[in-house]
């Protein structure tokens, strides 16, 4: 059997769950492939020191403190001499990058290579705990792997063909002669050699690209929840967790609220039906969460319901909307070119309705007025709106769903500003204002899941 097992910054946090998350790969039988993000809080200070600019000095003292003390905790005699080195010698080639880059006024592309650098520290400090502990073990860079990207600084996607390519010749061979892989998670590398990221969290996602190329028989994903949940227990106290879900219902959540995933984790594996378990770092003999395609044959209308806040919907009025299709394609060309997620659409004979971030909205406004479209009568904007999705394999065969969720919302007092239904067959999407959502998830969760 071979597995990947992917661990987050919270599983590389501190001491003690570094001494867990070697436990469990240690107690675990099977070849693996370990991807890891940056320790807690790693990534951030590094998004923020290239805000601030401090001294690049005063940053590898910061940085150096910090992988120090784990190493001096977790390691001794031989492979602390190593580790120690290996840290250095990153945190030297860090230092460099540091220096051209305040030459510069603005740098995307040597931007996206230093928020990784926390990756690459990480990588060569779990391999060398896992040395110590007698795990033959390698650290390798998204580089040295052969992880291949396109796309822009903090926005890429991995190319699976030329990642399998690369990973049959890197990976596979490791593995082969008992040798476990230690890699860099969150980014690739272009065709130019230069690293993109794969978007905040995109951890998860290098970790099921990964399974997808060496053909794994099952992805983990570690992290400091016990999977999916009915809803966000901050929210919902009574909320638990969801033993099983299919890809697309994972999919849905994580894209629109769920904060267990990154968005773009399901596809890879659900391209070559690779089982995926959300599992606990800090409760590691939980059942977790298995996503996998399969329908889970349950009795609930709704499996669970999140929402996503800090959204906007811009309207754009024009009579012409229905009559011309060629008007509707140039409006959502523009709203693209602003490179936002978009989290619904929804027209009507004279209106286009969009659900975008709501920071993203006076670029996107901008674009649109830039097309000196005279077809356009006015446009306007409501802030303050979150997007509620509640998700269940069951909701497109049962009849009546929507006006039982519906009738929900009403009892609570709020207004349903914008509705998408069809698009999916396991979710239902609405948005509501932003101060009645946490009501309304309560009240939707106590109907259809109990609590």
């Amino acid at each position: 059997m071979i597995k990947v097992m992917k661990f987050g910054g919270s599983s590389m946090g501190n001491i003690d769950a570094l001494k867990r998350t070697s436990s469990i790969i240690a107690n675990d039988p099977a070849k693996k492939v370990i991807v890891v993000s940056a320790m807690s809080g790693v990534t951030n200070y590094l998004i923020k020191c290239i805000s601030e600019r401090p001294d690049p000095s005063s940053m590898i003292d910061h940085l150096k403190h910090k992988y120090h003390t784990a190493v001096q905790d977790l390691l001794s005699g031989d492979h602390f001499k190593v580790c120690m080195q290996e840290i250095d010698t990153s945190l030297s080639a860090l230092s460099e990058q540091l220096k051209i880059r305040w030459e510069a006024d603005s740098d995307p592309v040597l931007e996206d290579r230093i928020f990784c650098w926390g990756e690459r520290l990480s990588a060569i400090l779990l391999s060398n705990i896992l040395a110590g502990r007698g795990i033959s073990s390698v650290a390798m860079s998204s580089e040295e792997a052969g992880i291949i990207a396109e796309g822009t600084p903090t926005n890429g996607s991995a190319d699976l063909e030329l990642t399998h390519a690369n990973l049959s010749r890197t990976v596979i061979p490791l593995l082969d002669k008992g040798i476990t892989p230690v890699i860099t998670g969150y980014y690739g590398v272009n065709n130019n050699g230069n690293p993109v990221t794969f978007g905040r969290g995109g951890s998860d996602y290098s970790g099921s690209v990964i399974a997808n190329c060496i053909d794994a028989d099952c992805y983990e994903v570690w992290t400091d929840v016990d999977g999916f949940m009915t809803s966000d227990p901050r929210i919902v106290p009574e909320a638990r967790t969801v033993d099983e879900m299919d890809y697309g219902e994972a999919a849905e959540l994580a894209y629109f609220g769920a904060k267990v995933l990154h968005p773009r984790t399901v596809e890879p594996v659900r391209q070559k039906s690779i089982p995926l378990i959300v599992k606990n770092t800090f409760n590691p003999d939980g059942h977790g969460t298995l996503v996998r395609n399969q329908k889970c044959n349950s009795t609930e209308i709704v499996r669970s319901v999140a929402s996503k806040g800090d959204l906007s919907i811009i309207k754009i009025y024009s009579s012409e909307i229905v009559y011309n299709p060629g008007l509707i394609s140039r409006l959502i060309a523009s709203v693209s070119e602003a490179a936002v997620n978009t989290y619904a659409i929804s027209t009507s004979l004279s209106t286009l309705a969009v659900v975008l971030p709501t920071p993203a909205i006076p670029c996107v406004l901008s674009k649109l007025n830039a097309l000196h479209e005279n077809q356009i009568e006015k446009m306007t904007v409501k802030n303050n709106v979150s997007l509620i999705c509640c998700v269940g394999d069951n909701m497109i065969n049962t009849f009546g769903v929507a006006a039982k969720v519906f009738s929900t919302v009403s009892a609570t007092g709020a207004n349903v500003e914008m509705i998408s239904e069809g698009a999916s067959d396991v979710a239902l999407n609405f948005m509501v204002p932003s101060e009645m959502a946490e009501d309304v998830i309560r009240s939707i969760h106590r109907k259809f899941i109990g609590g």
